[in-house]
């Protein structure tokens, strides 16, 4: 007769796509949103809690097919048959909770929000279902007054977590300039907004691809089309040169504006700016023209805005919408700058184009520009750690009414990532003082040796393990991180003195010294019972 099998155990690993963040990356990431939460509540944002869990049809582009919701969303049906999820993101709550209390809540209404979002997509390296967002957004106003707020404040936050000025900076552009440059180029008709729609599609993924594909493959996509290193063939917009050039110049835009700013010498400020003519010299460059570096004189940063708002006035000045982009841009770089907010800091760039399908205005990004070493071992920049912008529409879908906002979100893994790089982002992830306990019956003599530490502010904790060998509490005082281990035996007991043991600077002695060294900076000290507080005070830095 055979027996029957032990039922299977459960396997002891963390789901796919997920991971467990333990005691130092947790206080790390705290300390840093804590410190970004005290810059938004200075702006008057205050803070907002939403559920984990969502109707999917309030997260909007996620909504249920025929058995189940689409991919993209951890989604179930209750009991009543309604599809929930776990929120995608922390915008679409925003906008739940704005049309839910529209009338209870100030407008424009200003929040910022932190907290884990989930994504049922293929995970792969860095690339998480579960992750954290910071955003910070204000609803219900249109003036461009908040979106110059938002990237202030997103400057003020970058420097208060420890990114300095000079390794950062906030770019602003605006989709609307983009939409005047399709109308300049012929892909836009105001009147009826669809058609181009699939040459003006070709266009916008060949401006995102600059980065990867140059300005000639940038060209060739607005073309006929482009020929890859493989032989396969992308078929283009059809844009004639003179259409091209249009859009090359957008494209272009920041490289020639760093040129042009070489060519004034960051001297005359005031001084017209003319586009006429550099569009087809940055097209007869070719990429040439972008390996030229420019490092700004200081003096540059009044003129830099000044300069790029007058080359995107020009390159737009025969589109409406294109226009009234460049007018938001001139707004929101002259309240930033009677701010102290400077092109070093914040500034217009073209450049930003990532993103601009979602978008109705206003867009910024944050980039950090030191250098760091990727996997490779080659030098690169960090890259871009917040991003965000105007959009119309956030409640409309709920109560039918347009409702404006902006906003950005910030990388929280990456932020995190780039303040390591910087040797910023340690935060004391010390471990608790241990207590140890020499003997059982004096347990609770212990207990009030930890407790008088903590009622001055110090981590302690009483050893509750088995403590007959006392080796393994100093193992366990090891792994925990203590920095001090308080010994007191019997006869510490009797003579009314405690043994302090500088758990740290042992480590360092037994790694550094010398065994003569060893002896003669012994990390073990005695001190009166009555001086325990004072004694690790000093010892943690604090006396």
């Amino acid at each position: 007769m055979s027996k029957d099998k032990a039922p299977r155990r459960p396997r002891a690993e963390t789901p796919k796509g997920f991971r467990d963040y333990f005691g130092a990356e947790v206080t790390e990431r705290k300390a840093m949103l804590d410190t970004i939460a005290e810059v938004y509540h200075r702006y008057g944002f205050d803070p907002l809690e939403t559920s984990a869990v969502e109707t999917v049809e309030a997260l909007g582009k996620f909504l249920p097919d025929v058995d189940r919701p689409n991919e993209g969303v951890f989604a179930w049906q209750d009991e009543d048959e309604d599809w929930l999820a776990l929120r995608y993101d922390l915008t679409a709550p925003l906008a739940r909770v704005a049309a839910q209390f529209r009338n209870d809540l100030p407008s424009p209404y200003r929040r910022y929000a932190m907290g884990p979002v989930w994504r049922n997509e293929k995970p792969g390296p860095g690339r998480f279902r579960q992750f954290y967002q910071c955003d910070a957004d204000t609803v219900g106003t249109g003036s461009v007054a908040a979106d110059a707020e938002i990237c202030a404040m997103l400057s003020d936050a970058l420097e208060a977590t420890g990114i300095p000025r000079g390794d950062y900076v906030v770019k602003v552009n605006n989709r609307k300039v983009l939409n005047g440059v399709m109308e300049v180029a012929g892909v836009l008709d105001p009147s009826d907004p669809e058609k181009f729609a699939h040459e003006r599609g070709i266009v916008l993924r060949a401006i995102d691809k600059i980065d990867r594909l140059g300005s000639e493959g940038v060209r060739a996509l607005l073309g006929e089309g482009r020929k890859d290193e493989s032989g396969d063939f992308t078929k283009g917009a059809g844009l004639s040169p003179e259409q091209a050039d249009v859009v090359m110049g957008f494209v272009n835009a920041p490289r020639y504006i760093d040129e042009r700013l070489i060519d004034i010498e960051a001297a005359h400020p005031n001084q017209p700016i003319s586009v006429i003519g550099h569009i087809r010299q940055i097209r007869d460059a070719g990429d040439d023209y972008a390996s030229r570096r420019l490092t700004l004189p200081v003096r540059a940063y009044e003129s830099r805005n000044r300069v790029t708002l007058s080359y995107l006035g020009d390159l737009v000045n025969a589109s409406v919408i294109g226009s009234e982009g460049v007018e938001e841009l001139s707004q929101i770089s002259d309240l930033l700058a009677i701010q102290g907010y400077l092109a070093d800091r914040i500034r217009v760039d073209p450049g930003v184009v990532r993103g601009l399908g979602y978008y109705t205005g206003p867009v910024f990004e944050a980039e950090l520009t030191f250098e760091i070493l990727d996997e490779k071992g080659r030098k690169r920049q960090f890259g871009s750690v917040a991003g965000g912008g105007r959009y119309d529409d956030l409640v409309k879908r709920f109560t039918g009414q347009s409702v404006p906002a902006t906003g950005v979100s910030i990388g929280v893994d990456r932020l995190l990532a780039a303040l390591r790089a910087k040797g910023r982002g340690q935060v004391d992830t010390r471990g608790p003082v241990v207590v140890t306990v020499m003997d059982r019956d004096r347990m609770a003599d212990y207990q009030a040796m930890a407790g008088e530490l903590r009622r001055a502010g110090i981590r302690a904790e009483v050893y509750l393990g088995n403590p007959k060998n006392f080796g393994n509490q100093l193992k366990y005082a090891d792994k925990r991180q203590s920095p001090v281990a308080v010994i007191q035996g019997t006869d510490e007991a009797a003579r009314g003195v405690v043994q302090l043991k500088d758990l740290a600077l042992g480590a360092k002695i037994a790694a550094e010294a010398s065994v003569e060294e060893w002896k003669s900076q012994p990390a073990q000290s005695e001190v009166a019972r009555t001086d325990l507080v004072a004694a690790v005070k000093r010892l943690l830095g604090q006396g």
